[in-house]
Parts: structure tokens; sequence; C-alpha cells
């Protein structure tokens, strides 16, 4: 996945920001469909990074419930959410330009008119540019691991990142963390037990929420193929 976590936290939380990005910058190979799609979408689907606080509310005045996925990749998941909840609003926040252009892509075949894309650093993007409690979800889906000890400051969970989304979801929102790396989930556990805000949900509590409901990603198939064990973290903001 691909978003860092230079994450301001919350005023009082004990928590001092850091700087350590979660990706690597690279350009990235970019097919010319998804170039072309970059040059033709970008100003259907996309919202440009501006100073201040963005006005979500206005990108999706005809729904109740408002989406962020971080770090979609190619967008498969998000796009297929968005087509089952054609009334709830989803932004997308991606740093690489092919995963964007494929989303593109894929939301103009399919017609769907309720996804937003924001191309940027969601640790950023998170605590500067969206309004408190303005979220019903937060999805993070297969973050990059950092597996190695002396990499594990790269890992986008942190607690400025943690405190960053309890600001920004409504009461009762839903952060969803998908992870086929076991020392990862068990890392999200220990960083979020730091925060009592958040309450640990079973899946089994969510079964009838539809923003809880995950469809499964080429990525993942391809992790359960080599033996990883995939595990869904919930948690709702007090």
């Amino acid at each position: 996945m691909s978003e860092s976590p230079k994450a301001k936290s919350e005023p009082g939380n004990g928590h001092a920001p850091r700087r350590v990005r979660s990706f690597v910058r690279r350009a990235g190979r970019i097919t010319k469909a998804q170039q072309r799609a970059l040059e033709r979408l970008w100003p259907v689907y996309g919202v440009e990074l501006a100073d201040g606080t963005l006005e979500i509310a206005e990108l999706f005045p005809a729904t109740a419930d408002i989406v962020v996925d971080i770090g979609f990749g190619d967008g498969e998941v998000l796009a297929a959410s968005a087509r089952v909840n054609a009334d709830v609003g989803y932004l997308g926040i991606e740093v690489y330009e092919p995963g964007i252009g494929h989303l593109l892509l894929q939301l103009s075949k399919a017609d769907i008119s309720n996804v937003r894309v924001m191309r940027g650093d969601a640790a950023e993007i998170l605590p500067n540019r969206l309004p408190p409690r303005s979220l019903a979800a937060v999805n993070l889906f297969f973050p990059d691991p950092w597996p190695k000890k002396r990499h594990f400051k790269r890992r986008l969970v942190q607690p400025p990142f943690v405190a960053d989304v309890i600001r920004v979801l409504r009461p009762r929102g839903l952060l969803h963390v998908a992870t086929d790396w076991t020392p990862y989930a068990e890392h999200v556990r220990e960083v979020t037990a730091q925060f009592p805000q958040l309450q640990p949900v079973p899946h089994a509590a969510l079964v009838n929420e539809r923003l809880a409901q995950r469809p499964h990603t080429k990525f993942e198939r391809r992790g359960v193929a080599l033996g990883h064990e995939v595990t869904d973290l919930y948690y709702r903001k007090l």
C-alpha cells in the first residue's frame, strides 16, 4: 500500500509527530491506457490537493455515509464496493499513478459515479485536509507490513496515524484493517490498544453491516495460495 506515517498527533494525546514515510517513491510502470485515463478522467473523478480543509460533504451531496479507502492499489476492491453501495460516497487515496489510472478506467467502464480520488499521502491528508467526525469508515487493506525490524518505523499504523483516524471518524465509525502478515496484525492490535476511543469489534457482530464487508482481491488470493493467513481487524469509535 502507499501512504506514509507523516501524521500529526491530536493535541494532548502524548504522541509526537513523525515524518517517516511508509512507502518508497517510485514511478512504476504505467500503461498507455492508464496514462490516457489520468489525462481524460482525472477531471471527472480527481480531487486536487489544496490548502485548508476539504469540504468532503460537497463531493458527495446525495450520500449520508462517506468512506475513505487508503492505498487502494489497483482499485479492484474500491470499485467493487462502490458498485454494490451506490448510495455511499468513497474517497480513495493513493500515491501511485498506475493504480490510480487503473481505477479510473474501472470507474468509467462501469459508470460508477460515487467515487472520488486523491493523489497523495494519506498521513498528510487525514490530519490536514479532512474535517473531523466526517467519515463513516476508514479502510486500510493490505498495507506494506515492512517485515524487517529495522523498518518497523515505516509501518503506516502508528499512534499518530490512529489518532488522525479517530479524529476524522464520526461516532460509531469503523476502522477496518486487513493484512496477510500475522506479525503486522499483532502490531495493529498493540498500537490500537493505546487508544480507548477505539473498541475492537468481532467480525461476527458486523455480518449485517455493509460497510464492514470487503470483496476479496487478486493480491489476497495470491497470498492465500502461498499459505498466508488473512486477518481482518475492526474497530468502532466510541
